[in-house]
């Protein structure tokens, strides 16, 4: 699980003329090509700024130098091969995003491997582009590398390029790319200018069936299918993580194939396996088909590199954990993965630390499946040594929290947390901090590990006093002062005590109980507990869809409720008046979140795009509903003329109206989770999800204004590492658009060819399931 900073804003609405190639009049199949005419028409269309990336976007480096320099030649073999390892994995991400990523990607790649983006601006110039078409052009290519794809990995929103399709084209035909491989390129950019463009109402967001495009599912995938694979899925104790559904037809009978990622593509059982999962099943009067091979040649290249790092492990449990990785990419076995993830618990206090699998579901629009994720970082011993106290003292304030002692884990299983410098973290997004592995039945009895990602925050916050939106002038000082101070707290307390805390209640396949069903009382009824999770039943697939958010929400909520006790403010260095503003500012921030959260709600189908954004908005409700003057938000107009709004929060009352209304409602969403209630939990939610213009506040109009003055998420430029003989050097990059794109085309160099090929076969073997 994840923790995402918000993004800070800037102001001013920005929109922009394009020449569009698709209007939401078209209806277009996802196969690579335009399926009307009136696509190729040049149209002026108005742009929403959300869908494009601004030629200003802050773009940073992620410094890493110095620690990486402290490693031992072994710790940086080992550091270099891992890293590799978990690039070429991230490419699946492509795959997993939108049905026109590779092809974009691999455009992109081509060019800029012939020429580097100094080199290319000549070209440009001389093609009738502008400084700012150029700039535009990096932006999006930079954009696309850093997300993973088209859709923003914070959001899900799609965004396009911010110059017109005829310059684009101009650039792509003067490219030395074009020159050497004209055919190549031209089938390359018929494939994907199209969808390059298209803002049709389905495409401007991720989703399932007509709520927006995800390549998770075939596009005739609704959520009912989703459902039914997921009991189908549940009755043969596989796991979603690593699968995604392509529903067929199988002479007029529903088929569907659950596909798996693996570097194997045989079926049937092969060395290092009693049996194989694969094969074909019947299921509620429906066909399914298991097979594997999913990515698998990006998997081959994964295992590749896992075997090569291995020769490099500092330990045992190093070793065993990435033979078990290496047979669940081989495989495509989720219980090799978490027979993987057991040793890496194990494997306490490294000093290069790392993770790799299907790890984080927040993409997937029915919330089951992982997308692929990597990270290799290096220990900072010094804030680490802050959060080992802070561990130290979990057993402590873990009955701090509100609900009965029989609503926590039986016990308390310390966990590694650490602050570490990212060396590489691919994917689509880098988050501030990570409670892992996501397995229920491991987190509940042996355990999981935390990491805050101290570079990664070094760089989030920087921010401008007069880049800060919805603040009292008096407020912004003090803000920018305890910002990140007090967001270390509350990732702290988020990842250790929010996502390490509370008990599931379960009863397994042998009718066994983890609690007496005779004696527990459920604190919101006053009645014995009447549910749980039976059989191989998980919190995922029970809460599926609001699974990702509702967690997150509980887990913030825990760093609220935490972040008041004295203890827990003087292990992060903070006594008196200090300690008071870290409080103050903490909340403070999260109700301004709240606020910002807006941005990634889409009113037209009533969905939230982004799983912590929603969290924080729900508490923002919570705490608006306590009244009492605890949290003020008003509709003003700003110093431009233009709408703008204002947030207050009475530091007076934190601790007693703040404090009791986070108590009520933290303790619910424990009971919910912990009883597998999902009518109850999704009730709760949903009524506190809502966006709508009645009431006290009117949240759709205060939508707009959050848009009007809203900032791109920044976008990092990670280093690259190379063997030199018997050394790893540190290949770094400029901290902007033209050093991430370098980064990248330098980073798979060595079978860019083949890489570009694969990837491409990949694509096209699925463009049909897309329609």
């Amino acid at each position: 699980m994840g923790f995402e900073p918000t993004r800070a804003e800037h102001n001013g609405l920005a929109v922009h003329r394009l020449n569009h190639s698709a209007t939401s009049s078209v209806n277009t199949c996802f196969t690579g090509y335009c399926s009307s005419p009136l696509v190729s028409n040049i149209r002026l269309k108005m742009v929403d700024s959300q869908y494009y990336l601004p030629n200003d976007i802050g773009v940073s480096a992620l410094e890493c130098g110095e620690a990486f320099r402290l490693l031992s030649p072994q710790e940086k073999m080992y550091a270099h091969y891992l890293s590799r390892a978990a690039w070429y994995g991230g490419l699946a991400v492509l795959l997993q995003t939108s049905p026109e990523s590779v092809d974009i990607f691999v455009l992109l790649q081509k060019i800029f491997r012939r020429q580097a983006p100094a080199e290319l601006e000549k070209v440009a110039t001389a093609a009738g582009l502008s400084s700012e078409d150029y700039q535009a052009f990096l932006v999006y290519a930079a954009g696309l590398y850093a997300n993973m794809g088209n859709y923003k990995s914070f959001g899900d929103t799609k965004f396009i390029p911010n110059l017109p399709k005829d310059k684009f084209k101009a650039l792509v035909w003067a490219s030395q790319a074009f020159q050497e491989q004209s055919t190549e390129m031209e089938a390359l950019w018929n494939s994907c200018s199209c969808l390059l463009y298209s803002l049709e109402d389905r495409q401007k967001q991720l989703g399932l069936g007509d709520k927006g495009i995800t390549t998770y599912f075939s596009g005739n995938c609704c959520l009912e299918d989703a459902e039914v694979a997921q009991k189908f899925l549940d009755s043969k104790k596989l796991s979603a993580y690593n699968t995604r559904l392509f529903k067929k037809d199988n002479g007029g009978k529903v088929c569907y194939e659950v596909r798996l990622a693996s570097a194997v593509q045989k079926d049937c059982a092969v060395e290092g396996e009693c049996e194989s999962c694969c094969g074909n099943y019947s299921f509620e009067d429906k066909e399914f088909i298991v097979r594997r091979g999913d990515y698998a040649p990006l998997m081959e290249k994964v295992c590749s590199y896992l075997q090569q790092a291995e020769v490099y492990a500092a330990n045992e449990n190093q070793k065993k954990m990435i033979e078990e990785y290496r047979r669940s990419f081989t495989l495509g076995s989720i219980e090799a993965h978490k027979e993987g993830s057991r040793y890496w618990i194990k494997d306490k206090g490294p000093i290069v630390e790392s993770y790799i699998g299907f790890i984080e579901s927040y993409r997937d629009p029915f919330g089951s499946r992982g997308e692929f994720e990597g990270f290799v970082a290096v220990v900072n011993k010094a804030m680490s040594e802050r959060f080992a106290k802070l561990v130290s003292s979990a057993e402590v304030l873990l009955p701090e929290l509100p609900w009965p002692r029989e609503f926590e884990k039986d016990k308390f299983l310390k966990p590694d947390f650490t602050s570490l410098d990212v060396l590489t973290f691919a994917g689509s997004g880098i988050p501030a901090g990570i409670n892992i592995p996501n397995y229920d039945d491991i987190r509940q009895s042996e355990g999981f590990k935390n990491v805050s990602l101290g570079n990664v925050l070094a760089v989030a916050y920087s921010t401008k006093k007069e880049k800060l939106t919805f603040l009292e002038e008096a407020d912004k000082d003090l803000f920018l002062k305890w910002k990140s101070p007090s967001f270390e707290v509350q990732v702290g307390l988020h990842e250790l005590l929010g996502h390490g805390s509370g008990k599931l209640f379960v009863e397994d396949d042998k009718g066994k109980f983890n609690f007496d069903q005779s004696k527990v009382i459920n604190p919101e009824t006053g009645e014995l507990v009447s549910s749980w999770y039976r059989g191989s039943e998980t919190w995922d697939s029970k809460f599926s869809t609001i699974a990702s958010s509702y967690e997150e929400c509980r887990a913030e909520c825990v760093g609220l409720y935490l972040c008041l006790n004295k203890q827990v403010l003087s292990i992060f260095g903070h006594e008196g008046q200090d300690a008071m503003d870290v409080v103050y500012v903490n909340w403070l921030s999260m109700v301004r979140a709240g606020l910002l959260g807006l941005e990634f709600y889409t009113p037209e189908s009533k969905s939230w795009r982004q799983a912590h954004m929603q969290a924080r908005f729900v508490i923002l409700r919570v705490l608006l509903e306590a009244g009492e003057g605890l949290v003020g938000l008003e509709e003003v107009t700003g110093q431009d003329g233009k709408p703008d709004a204002r947030i207050t929060v009475d530091r007076s009352k934190i601790p007693t109206v703040g404090k009791d209304a986070i108590n009520s409602f933290l303790r619910k969403l424990q009971v919910y989770k912990a009883t597998a209630d999902v009518e109850g939990g999704r009730a709760l939610y949903d009524k506190y999800s809502t966006v709508s213009d009645s009431g006290a506040h009117n949240f759709l109009r205060l939508r707009e204004t959050v848009l009007l003055r809203k900032e791109a998420r920044k976008m990092f430029v990670q280093a690259n590492t190379r063997v030199n003989g018997d050394n790893v050097e540190l290949v770094e990059y400029e901290g902007n658009a033209a050093g991430l794109i370098r980064s990248f085309t330098e980073r798979f160099q060595d079978d860019a060819d083949q890489l570009e090929a694969d990837l491409l076969q990949l694509n096209r073997r699925d463009a049909p399931c897309w329609c």
